[in-house]
């Protein structure tokens, strides 16, 4: 199989398995627990950032693990139990007034909406995704929540649909691992980043080699495991796209919710949730 026909089915599978949760959002939505433990009141039905079969309790980590209580007030529960993520991005990016902000694979949205909260009225943010059925639910969501200041949009970070040098900040939370052309996608964040923009991600990555057989494993792809890269690895790429002050802080503490991801396997002994910040540089 060629390159360009095994990333396609790489992208196929991702937009299957996101698809499937996104529509149990939205025809089923007081069924449906992600990425976490649901209330008592509800029936664990789907699981979203690891493998698991439908049929098997939800893997990984709910909203109330990543993001402070407070800030989730006011959220629906299909923005809180859709959080597919694998930290808070929020919490480094340090966001101000007025700012434009970008979420790559933005999914039901809860990182939009929080960032939305921060830049306020006078700011915007940008929800990138390449589900269609993951757009719905997002704009659903907004509508429910009244943010006029959130817009959800299509497309792949591969080829992000925006002009050059127009966003402040890029986040994005647990997606960049999914993608098999990871240095193209950071030269597109460089290109759409105003000079002095900042990026602020929360990822999967690995801090050392995986097996051939668990990188060739598709579920454990399409969970946010098998693809990630080696924290040197996204080190050069983001130099070589021209970002400076790089730095990829690993979370020891996430190997926990990564053996939920994928019970029976050792995926754990090989990656982990990091932070990963950079600047793209004035001149």
């Amino acid at each position: 199989m060629g390159d360009v026909q095994k990333d396609e089915k790489i992208k196929g599978a991702v937009r299957q398995h996101y698809g499937e949760i996104a529509r149990r959002f939205v025809e089923e939505p007081a069924q449906t627990s992600c990425c976490g433990p649901a209330p008592a009141a509800k029936t664990a039905q789907a699981s979203c950032c690891g493998p698991a079969p439908v049929a098997e309790a939800p893997a990984g980590t709910d909203a109330a693990r990543l993001y402070p209580v407070e800030e989730l007030a006011g959220l629906p529960d299909t923005v809180t139990d859709a959080s597919l993520g694998c930290g808070n991005p929020l919490a480094i990016a340090e966001l101000k007034p007025g700012e434009v902000v970008l979420d790559l694979g933005s999914g039901g949205g809860i990182d939009c909406f929080l960032a939305a909260r921060k830049v306020g009225p006078q700011g915007r943010v940008i929800g990138l995704d390449m589900t269609p059925d993951m757009i719905k639910l997002a704009r659903r969501n907004a509508k429910k929540l009244g943010m006029a200041n959130v817009i959800f949009d299509y497309g792949e970070m591969e080829e992000i649909p925006l002009v050059d040098a127009s966003v402040d900040v890029i986040i994005s939370n647990c997606v960049i691992n999914l993608s098999p052309d990871k240095p193209r996608v950071f030269a597109e964040t460089w290109r759409v980043l105003k000079p002095g923009g900042r990026l602020a991600i929360s990822d999967v990555v690995a801090f050392a080699e995986l097996p051939e057989a668990l990188r060739q494993d598709l579920a454990l792809y399409t969970g946010c495991m098998a693809g990630a890269s080696l924290v040197s690895e996204v080190e050069a790429m983001l130099a070589a796209s021209g970002f400076s002050e790089i730095r990829v802080t690993p979370k020891d503490a996430s190997r926990s919710f990564i053996r939920d991801w994928a019970p029976g396997t050792d995926v754990a002994d090989y990656v982990v949730s990091a932070m990963i910040e950079a600047i793209k540089p004035v001149a």
